[in-house]
């Protein structure tokens, strides 16, 4: 049933660029980046600060919302303010024949899998995980080795964030790769 609904909703997020034809210009790089800046602020207030209409924030919003630039309105957490201190990215090596959708379906059964792609390479999927210390950590793996079809586990441990998160700098080139 899950592989079902991830493929509607990859279905469905290609359907929408399609039909909105995405094209993005300086005013929706402008709304994206106060949006970044002030999640919580409303429609009204960014139509103000734009200097554009309210109608036309709320539509550049419905677009990029339905286009899949902005996936979330939701707040972004941080795992080691949950507790989740240790960060680890996880190669993953996948016994042939079951599949990569039924391991990404029970990876998404252990809470402390924040992400999982399928890589080329010398594994086959790439996991990038928290735990609340190197002891669970090792928790943490022997549940990401239960799953079935795991054969093997290469992880790493992430010392210090160098680079956040993030997505503005593609704005600025999505932006600025269209006025070209």
């Amino acid at each position: 049933m899950s592989r079902l609904l991830l493929s509607l909703h990859s279905l469905s997020s290609r359907i929408h660029r399609v039909l909105y034809n995405l094209t993005m210009d300086e005013l929706d790089g402008r709304l994206l980046v106060l949006l970044d800046a002030e999640p919580r602020i409303g429609v009204l207030e960014c139509s103000r600060r734009l200097g554009v209409a309210r109608g036309t924030v709320q539509a550049r919003l419905d677009r990029l919302v339905a286009g899949g630039v902005i996936r979330s309105f939701g707040p972004q957490l941080d795992p080691a303010a949950l507790g989740f201190s240790v960060t680890a990215f996880v190669t993953l090596e996948i016994r042939q024949g079951r599949g990569h959708a039924a391991v990404a379906a029970d990876l998404a059964g252990v809470p402390e899998v924040l992400e999982a792609y399928t890589i080329t390479g010398s594994g086959d999927m790439f996991c990038r995980l928290v735990a609340r210390s190197n002891a669970d950590l090792q928790r943490v793996i022997d549940a990401v080795l239960e799953v079935p079809g795991i054969v093997r586990t290469s992880t790493v441990i992430a010392l210090a964030t160098q680079v956040q998160y993030r997505v503005l700098p593609l704005v600025d080139a999505a932006v600025t790769t269209k006025a070209d």
